[in-house]
């Protein structure tokens, strides 16, 4: 809310000033008995009452607004900001002082922002005049260089009145967002081949059946699963009867995100490292909803504010790509728990038929174990290792190795990143 600002170095001892002033020609005037100290002192007496109240009203009907060319964007992209502020009152503004904050990842091309005191916030300062029912327009280019969900805001304003008396600030909560996705790169890009990069594509494509859905019972035969035995219709007929379950043409894929860059929490975090894998995951993903899959996501990272593994459920829907792809501009670079602690107690809740596809930096023997019994289960398993060395993995296991010496790394424009 507004209010009438007079800071103390230097208004109020102004606005003191005037008054002294005005009582002294008034007592002036009074002991010569000349009518010009009294003209000026009544001329001092009413301009300050005027500049203070059209400070009072300065900032009404003052508003700002900000437009985006686009609200979503990758690294290394500019996105256009457009600034608009309108004067809706008869009153001019002589003088009008803006100061917005901005992140400190979307600097201005070709323009300078102001450090702040708050975290990762620079500061923003517009100054302009405005006639009565003015609006005026400011054009800036901000450079996304990292991934991540910003919030542009809050807005300050500083007017006045006309003799520069007495001033007024404003603050509002003037917030708008924009997303930087994670850098995507084209199968190509990375090494891999764009045809059944996860195994036989054929395998895919037939019918899975769904364990959950039941259509009828048959009589057994030798080949059947004993898993598949359905046992109330069984000791009903008093024969062998199994379960003829309802076949589904979406395969799905599920990956498992990985943040940790070293064997220990405690030990930090390496930024490039984790943009890497954050990037080949959101790869992984584009590619995966452009071939029909059903895509999901979880990770050992959370979002802010939140102590909770990231986990989005398998999906194809039209808006699945925006709702993946902000998922991970938002994650976060504390591993809530081990990932192969996510990996044993998430899977059971995974599709059946789903394709686990496991993009980590650190491959550990637990985690290799955990693998290992999703494979004896029947699960599809892919590991994309980012780590330095080739990990030793066990026959079954589709194995991705990008180590940091990788082409399509080369050409990572580590620069935004670390700026």
């Amino acid at each position: 809310m507004g209010h009438v600002w007079v800071p103390e170095d230097r208004q109020a001892q102004i606005g003191r000033i005037w008054f002294n002033l005005a009582a002294f020609l008034i007592a002036v005037g009074l002991i010569t008995h000349q009518p010009a100290p009294f003209v000026m002192a009544a001329c001092l007496v009413t301009v300050i009452p005027i500049a203070w109240m059209w400070s009072r009203v300065a900032l009404r009907g003052v508003t700002y607004e900000r437009e985006f060319d686009t609200e979503y964007a990758f690294p290394g992209e500019t996105v256009r900001m457009t600034i608009w502020v309108t004067n809706r009152k008869p009153l001019p503004l002589s003088w009008l002082e803006i100061t917005d904050h901005v992140p400190t990842p979307l600097p201005l091309a070709g323009g300078e922002l102001r450090p702040t005191h708050l975290p990762e916030m620079m500061q923003l300062n517009i100054v302009l005049s405005l006639r009565w029912y003015e609006r005026v327009r400011r054009q800036y280019n901000l450079m996304c260089t990292k991934r991540g969900i910003y919030w542009l805001g809050p807005v300050t304003f500083r007017s006045g009145d006309i003799f520069t008396l007495f001033e007024t600030q404003e603050d509002r909560p003037l917030r708008n967002r924009l997303v930087v996705y994670p850098q995507v790169w084209a199968f190509e890009e990375l090494g891999w081949p764009s045809k059944d990069p996860f195994g036989d594509r054929k395998a895919t494509q037939r019918l899975v059946e769904d364990p959950l859905r039941t259509r009828g019972v048959r009589d057994y035969y030798p080949e059947d699963g004993w898993r598949y035995v359905h046992w109330k219709a069984t000791a009903r007929r008093g024969e062998l009867q199994v379960r003829m379950l309802e076949p589904t043409a979406s395969p799905s894929l599920v990956m498992f995100l990985n943040i940790a860059t070293f064997h220990y929490h405690w030990q930090g975090v390496i930024p490039d490292l984790l943009e890497r894998l954050v990037s080949v995951t959101g790869s992984i993903a584009v590619w995966a909803l452009d071939q029909k899959y059903k895509v999901g996501l979880v990770a050992n990272g959370s979002f802010p504010l939140s102590d909770q593994p990231v986990c989005v459920p398998a999906g194809r829907s039209p808006g699945q790509r925006v709702i993946l792809l902000e998922a991970l501009a938002a994650l976060g670079s504390v591993a809530m728990l081990p990932i192969h602690d996510l990996l044993q107690r998430e899977s059971p809740r995974l599709p059946w038929g789903a394709t686990i596809v496991m993009i980590t930096a650190i491959v550990t023997d637990p985690l290799l174990a955990v693998m290992l019994q999703l494979r004896d289960a029947g699960r599809q398993v892919v590991l994309v290792s980012l780590s330095e060395e080739l990990p030793v993995v066990p026959k079954g296991i589709i194995v991705y190795h990008l180590p940091s010496s990788s082409p399509v790394f080369q050409a990572f424009t580590t620069r935004y990143i670390d700026r």
